[in-house]
């Protein structure tokens, strides 16, 4: 039994799919005007993984849509110079990019607004006739007094709202808790027609219209950023539920906001971080690694000590599973996986996709690896393992690989990780690689000549470069300290 936390009724709820087997899952994507921040890598790894997850157990769709136009996408135009469609191209693709780094599987859909106007304007239309909505000089409302259940999603009274409320210069409400559906189209501005006139959506309805089209009037689950609760999630449920008669949404998930160096992460503090900015200082694995640390719901500190020490823990592990797949030889079957420790992994997925409860699980499986690599010795390094030491040390990299797929993690070869942190690190060391070889040669002959001071003095300067040099039968390689 999966068990959920529902932001719209605060408590964890047993998942029940509306069809038996199958899941319809929306979770709101990026506004495309700007790179995409550290920020979204937090809350759409959080929702690869629990995707990747339900996977598991049900035939899920998965829907993740583009904002594409809207005001700060018109304004970043202007100030660029270039075409709205163009510049939200751009940075659409430059956010796909980025999501393949982190490892994020694409989603099943990805709808665009400007895609889906004929859908925007039907739904408004069906608002308007059934009095939960209004046109004033080409604009149109939402009617947010009309809807009894406005607030409870984001713990908000009418009353508590109406304090805070006012009416915008240029806009036409009758009330100033309403909210636009449509906007009238200004000089420059894309536009599309409508009964109303030229204009262009308003935000919060795009989302209703593409989730029903794609996945129906309600959905199983719909998820994003604990910023988006208030009030884009509680409009949709208005708006959608207002049109269809039904509830929107069963279960509400939303990730919680990461902090940098304990700060709110903005533009105006100076500590905003692009995931390219991030990911051109550490390793993608690494950076995956630590969104997990933290469950999903719960606030994270990004930081760069955080990060250095994520990275130094992938590396221990994927040096962990080179030395694993050294010493077994072939590959591995996750048909022959350690049950019990994939078992207790589910289970604590099952508990509201608890990941740092999986990687502390997994941390335990990477010490018992250890000590049987280790127990092994140099006829573990060549594969020759009596039958009972190759039978564990199969079953638990086996889990490992089965718990990584859900994970996001360890899908790559060990191998190629390693050399890609390793030619970073050594990029960032400033290391000339040849003058390394050379005085690596210059130690393999004085050892040779017996002349072990100098073996040793040259160890020295290698150090003082920021240079580790490991020694085996196979010979010597090094790394970057």
């Amino acid at each position: 039994m999966i068990r959920i936390y529902n932001t719209l009724t605060a408590r964890k709820e047993e998942l029940k799919p509306l069809q038996p087997g199958k899941l319809g899952i929306y979770v709101c994507g990026p506004t495309v005007y700007e790179m995409s921040h550290i920020g979204h890598g937090r809350c759409y790894t959080a929702f690869d993984v629990i995707v990747r997850y339900l996977r598991r157990h049900y035939e899920v769709t998965f829907a993740r849509n583009f904002t594409d136009v809207d005001d700060n996408i018109i304004r970043r135009a202007k100030e660029l110079g270039e075409s709205t469609v163009d510049l939200a191209n751009r940075y659409a693709d430059e956010y796909l990019t980025d999501m393949d780094a982190l490892g994020i599987a694409r989603p099943d859909i990805e709808p665009r607004v400007t895609g889906h106007i004929p859908q925007i304007v039907a739904l408004i239309e069906t608002l308007i006739e059934k009095g939960a909505a209004y046109e004033s000089e080409g604009d149109v409302y939402y009617i947010v007094r009309g809807f009894e259940a406005y607030g409870r999603l984001g713990k908000r009274s009418i009353d508590d709202l109406e304090s805070g409320a006012r009416v915008e210069p240029g806009e036409q409400k009758r009330d100033p808790l309403d909210f636009a559906l449509w906007k009238t189209a200004k000089p420059g501005e894309p536009s599309w027609d409508s009964p109303w006139g030229q204009g262009r959506p308003g935000w919060h309805i795009e989302c209703s219209a593409m989730s029903a089209a794609h996945l129906g009037q309600t959905i199983d689950i719909h998820g994003g950023g604990k910023d988006l609760i208030f009030p884009h999630h509680e409009n949709e449920i208005a708006q959608s539920e207002a049109a269809h008669g039904c509830t929107f949404a069963r279960l509400w998930m939303h990730n919680g906001h990461l902090n940098i160096d304990n700060e709110k992460m903005s533009k105006s503090l100076d500590n905003f971080f692009t995931i390219r900015e991030v990911l051109a200082q550490f390793d993608a694995q690494a950076v995956r690694f630590f969104l997990l640390t933290v469950h999903y719901r719960s606030p994270i500190n990004f930081s760069d000590q955080n990060l250095i020490e994520a990275e130094e823990r992938m590396r221990y592990l994927h040096e962990t599973l080179a030395r694993a797949d050294g010493a077994l030889g072939a590959a591995v079957s996750t048909a022959q996986a350690d049950a019990d420790l994939v078992a207790r992994c589910e289970a604590a997925m099952n508990d509201d996709f608890n990941t740092p409860r999986v990687l502390a699980e997994l941390a335990d499986a990477f010490k018992e690896l250890n000590s049987i690599l280790d127990g092994a010795g140099a006829a573990g390094e060549a594969g020759d393992l009596d039958d009972g030491t190759r039978a564990r040390l199969t079953a638990l990299r086996a889990a490992v690989s089965d718990i990584g797929s859900f994970m996001g993690l360890f899908e790559e070869s060990p191998e190629e990780v390693l050399q890609r942190m390793e030619a970073r690190k050594r990029s960032e060391g400033g290391i000339d690689e040849s003058q390394v070889a050379a005085l690596i040669e210059a130690r393999i002959q004085a050892r040779a000549d017996k002349d072990f001071a100098r073996a040793d003095q040259i160890r020295d300067e290698l150090a003082a470069m920021g240079v580790t040099i490991k020694d085996s039968p196979t010979g010597t390689t090094w790394t970057a300290s």
